[in-house]
């Protein structure tokens, strides 16, 4: 296991979590996957793990608030958004700030994030995240001993994915999601060439699919100057969620440096 002291030295260059940078992740190579898992011993850890869903190893990152026991806490998944990874979250400080929403009285929970792509659902071929979150994260926690996933929150494309998971899941008791990428229409979820076909997207994009989401438990951000603000104001008008928020901001890390805490305790709250 990595301790939190060491992942976090020399992270000063952050991943941005909507965009693709060449920098290298925080913090120095995860260790491998261990013979017989056990609880954890740190605020954070990071191990490779290898995903038959994806096809490929996948970092799991396991956050829990510093000084609080992780046997038994329930988990939010943390999607991050297109081009970055599961390392994205510690860039963006969530240890800390689930360490301090925790202690200002937020009930505390645990944040699993994982290495995805592809808007998080299966556009064709042999990688599925979704597959992944669903049938193998769970297994992994429980050999953490920690619940199986309660929540998810994501950002940018992880936000598309928190929207597909929850869809899937409809007994998730939190989802949030900060500058959800989604798309109004076909030619524009088009132009990002990642889609097979049209009735891929049809059957993927949450904005097509608003019944099968829960106002109760769903929390919605995105920035004022966000390129996405107007098929994020769509969601909000289709599903009435239990809160939403467009505040000044645009797509960038700044301004979910500034929403996750609100996020944090939005989850906390509603997993205890």
């Amino acid at each position: 296991m990595l301790s939190r002291r060491g992942l976090l030295a020399g992270s000063a260059l952050a991943l941005l979590a909507g965009c693709s940078s060449a920098q290298p992740p925080p913090g120095p190579p995860p260790v491998p996957q261990p013979a017989h898992p056990s609880g954890l011993s740190e605020p954070v850890t990071v191990q490779r793990m290898p995903s038959a869903a994806r096809g490929t190893d996948v970092d799991l990152v396991l956050i829990t608030p510093e000084g609080v026991p992780a046997s038994g806490l329930p988990v939010c998944l943390a999607l991050h958004g297109r081009g970055a990874r599961a390392r994205t979250f510690l860039s963006l400080g969530v240890p800390e700030l689930l360490t301090a929403a925790v202690r200002a009285g937020t009930p505390p929970f645990a944040i699993a994030a994982v290495d995805g792509d592809h808007y998080w659902v299966n556009v064709g071929g042999a990688d599925d995240p979704q597959r992944l979150l669903t049938d193998e994260v769970p297994g992994w926690l429980a050999a953490r001993d920690l619940r199986p996933p309660s929540a998810v929150f994501g950002i940018s494309m992880g936000g598309f994915g928190a929207l597909r998971f929850a869809r899937a899941h409809p007994d998730v008791k939190a989802v949030a999601t900060a500058s959800a990428a989604l798309f109004v229409s076909w030619p524009d979820a088009r132009s990002r060439k990642l889609f097979a076909d049209e009735a891929n997207w049809r059957a993927e994009e949450p904005l097509l699919h608003t019944a099968d989401l829960r106002p109760r438990g769903l929390g919605v951000w995105c920035g004022e100057s966000d390129p996405f603000r107007g098929a994020d104001r769509r969601l909000v008008q289709a599903v009435a969620p239990e809160v939403s928020r467009f505040t000044p901001g645009g797509h960038d890390d700044q301004y979910w440096r500034g929403v996750l805490p609100e996020i944090l305790k939005f989850v906390g709250e509603r997993l205890s």
